[in-house]
C-alpha cells in the first residue's frame, strides 16, 4: 500500500489510513495516470507551492513478503578474487626454488628465470638464450641499472603491479623504472610508469619528463608536457630554469617544436 501527499501533509499524518488505501501491483497498468488531478488555480493558490516548486512524498509499506524479479541467478558461492600475484610476489621475497641471481650495483638478487622470461622477450633471451641453457647457477650481471630499480622491475615481472612509494619518490622511481621498462620491452610497466609521471609534470619536473619522452619515444607523456607548457606564464616559469638550458643543449628540435607551439586564444 501507499500514500502520496505533499510533504508538509505527511508529516502531519499519524497513522496509516489501512481501509481506505487501495493494494497496487507497482509496474502494472493501473499506474498509468491519475484518476483526479488538483486545479492549476487551486495548486498556485495552495501553501505548499514555494518559489513555483513543491515537495512530493510517497510513503509506502509492504503488507506480505515482497517477491522482486532476479535479474541473475542467486548466489551461494563466493569466489575471492585472484591470488596468484601474491603467491608470486611471496616467492620471489622467500627465494624459494630460485634458480639464477642477478648482480646489480653491488647485490645479488636471486629469482626464478622463468616468472621474468615470461613477462619479457629481453629476459627471456638473457636466460634462455643457448648458452644458458642447463646453466642453473648463472649468474646475470646488470651494469646500467640501480639495485632499487631492478628489485621494483622484477617484483613488478611477478605481480604486475608497483609497491606503493613514498610521494616525493614516486616521480623518480618512475623515471629509472621507464628507462630499466623499455630496456626489458615491458609495455604495461611502460604505460604504467608514463601515467604516473603525468600527474608530477611541473616547471621544476617538466624539461627532464620532456627529454625522457622525446629519448624514449614516449608520446603520451610528450603530449602531457607540451599541454602544462601551453599555458604561457608556465613556460616562463620553465625557461627561467637550469633544466630547460640543459634540454635546449640536449634536444634543440624539441625546443624548436615549443617555439612553434601555437598560444592558446
Amino acid at each position: 500500500m501507499f500514500t502520496i501527499n505533499f510533504a508538509k501533509v505527511a508529516e502531519k499524518r499519524l497513522s496509516w489510513p489501512w481501509a481506505s488505501t487501495t493494494r497496487y501491483v507497482f509496474g502494472g497498468k493501473q499506474m498509468w495516470g491519475y484518476p483526479k488531478f488538483i486545479k492549476r488555480e487551486d495548486l498556485e493558490k495552495s501553501e505548499h507551492l514555494k518559489d513555483d516548486s513543491f515537495t512530493i512524498r510517497c510513503d509506502i509499506a509492504v503488507i506480505h513478503d515482497i517477491c522482486t524479479k532476479q535479474t541473475s541467478a542467486p548466489k551461494f558461492v563466493f569466489v575471492p578474487p585472484p591470488e596468484l600475484n601474491q603467491h608470486l610476489g611471496d616467492l620471489l621475497k622467500t627465494e624459494k626454488g630460485a634458480d639464477v641471481v642477478f648482480e646489480v650495483g653491488g647485490e645479488r638478487i636471486a629469482a626464478h628465470r622463468c616468472v621474468p622470461a615470461s613477462r619479457s622477450p629481453v629476459f627471456s633471451a638473457e636466460l634462455f638464450g643457448v648458452m644458458k641453457e642447463g646453466d642453473t647457477a648463472s649468474v646475470i650481471h646488470i651494469d646500467d641499472l640501480e639495485a632499487q630499480v631492478f628489485k621494483e622491475l622484477l617484483y613488478f615481472a611477478y605481480t604486475d603491479s608497483l609497491r606503493e612509494a613514498k610521494e616525493e619518490e614516486e616521480d623518480i622511481m618512475c623515471q629509472h623504472l621507464l628507462v630499466a621498462a623499455d630496456r626489458y620491452n615491458m609495455e604495461r610497466l611502460k604505460l604504467i610508469c608514463e601515467e604516473k609521471l603525468c600527474k608530477y609534470i611541473d616547471a621544476g619536473s617538466v624539461p627532464t619528463i620532456l627529454a625522457l619522452a622525446e629519448q624514449y619515444h614516449y608520446n603520451g607523456l610528450k603530449k602531457a608536457c607540451f599541454d602544462f607548457l601551453s599555458c604561457p606564464a608556465h613556460r616562463r616559469a620553465v625557461v627561467a630554469t637550469e633544466g630547460f638550458q640543459n634540454l635546449c643543449k640536449s634536444f634543440p628540435s624539441l625546443v624548436m617544436e615549443l617555439i612553434a607551439m601555437p598560444s592558446p586564444p
